[in-house]
């Protein structure tokens, strides 16, 4: 049995389920209201603002809304400069500016090829709530960009004490990834696989309650020796599918194999679906990808970073299993400097590669090109 390390999953929890309800609100097209240092806003996901959630918010006040877009996004609308993409831009908006046209700000599948509206000033840089609201809608699987009122003074004030809207913390928002090293082993079962029947699969809660990552343990290998470690993110469409479009598949079950093989080792299926942006903003890229472009301007399109995911938890699940030098199984150079940031030793990198399909070589020489895979 495997040793479980006892963590306190309470610690973030009046947090955590403050975060909850405002991504649940705000999925459902429900305003949330996210305060920090004196300052507060209420925000809608801009791709679910329509003309009854609008007008619900300008009946609130006669403040000006704000869009707030991740630089990225801002970029590729030709709102902002290339100079600097990280971080969050905040735009003011004309007062009758319709619904469709915010919901288009928030998606390049409705706004390809079409001229930006007038927005008015140049952007600001989004901080504090404003900041948080992009943020929420990361954590929500939505598109990164939020519709956002400025409440002050007796506005804000009145904001809290109202029961209808979901409240969270801006900081705590924007610090929620810090929890992600907050995991507790939940499950743990035998699971005899077809290239691996000596395997047990280990389920990690996050502290924060987001979902759980998975250790598949194949074999018994010795924490006292590198083993063989395979850091995979999940892919509903390759794992589950078997599509063509990407490789996640067969590297998949090309894992679990080498690893037995191996006589055994550690293979992480980590909660990163679409490289951390989530199955239906896959989806959106596959859109984009198919009108022309490659994986990684597709993201930014959609205004993710080309690649959102973070290895923090899997150091910790590793950690928790008692390895802390490995060989590690892969082409991408960022999952082994992660690794070492988090404190496990990579003995070895042990290549990963399999043959194009003819579906998916563009995203394969992306891959490699732009994003430094070694293939």
């Amino acid at each position: 049995m495997v040793d479980r390390l006892i963590s306190s999953p309470h610690d973030a929890a009046p947090a955590g389920r403050a975060i909850d309800a405002a991504i649940t609100a705000l999925r459902r097209g429900e305003p949330v209201l996210l305060s920090g240092a004196g300052e507060a806003v209420l925000a809608l996901a801009a791709e679910s603002v329509d003309d009854d959630n609008l007008r619900r918010l300008r009946e609130i006040s006669g403040r000006p809304l704000r869009v707030v877009l991740t630089r990225r996004r801002a970029v590729a609308l030709g709102l902002a400069q290339r100079e600097a993409l990280s971080g969050a831009v905040s735009i003011a908006l004309a007062p009758d500016l319709p619904a469709a046209v915010i919901r288009n700000l928030a998606d390049p599948a409705a706004s390809l090829g079409a001229d930006p509206p007038g927005l008015g000033p140049e952007p600001a840089t989004a901080e504090g709530p404003e900041l948080a609201a992009v943020a929420l809608a990361k954590l929500a699987a939505l598109l990164p960009a939020a519709l956002v009122l400025p409440l002050v003074g007796a506005e804000a004030a009145l904001a809290r004490r109202r029961a209808d809207f979901a409240r969270v913390e801006a900081a705590d928002v924007l610090s929620r990834r810090a929890a992600m090293a907050g995991l507790t082993q939940v499950a743990e079962a035998r699971v005899p696989l077809a290239d691996a029947e000596n395997a047990r699969l280990i389920a990690f809660r996050p502290g924060d309650g987001g979902t759980e990552h998975l250790a598949i343990l194949i074999g018994t290998p010795d924490p006292g020796k590198p083993a063989l470690v395979r850091l995979h993110s999940e892919c509903f469409t390759g794992d589950l599918l078997a599509s063509l479009r990407c490789d996640c598949g067969d590297q998949l079950r090309g894992a679990i194999a080498a690893i037995a093989e191996a006589g055994g080792g550690v293979l992480l299926y980590l909660a990163q679906e679409g490289r951390g942006i989530g199955l239906v903003n896959k989806l959106r890229a596959y859109q984009l990808q198919d009108a022309g472009f490659d994986t990684v301007d597709a993201n930014e399109q959609l205004g993710f970073d080309a690649d959102e995911r973070v290895y923090l938890p899997a150091a910790e699940m590793l950690r928790q299993l008692g390895f802390t030098a490995v060989r590690l199984l892969t082409n991408n150079p960022e999952k082994m400097d992660a690794l070492e940031r988090y404190g496990i030793h990579i003995v070895e990198r042990v290549p990963h590669v399999f043959p194009a399909n003819g579906h998916n070589e563009r995203y394969l020489r992306t891959k490699a090109t732009r994003s430094g895979h070694l293939l």
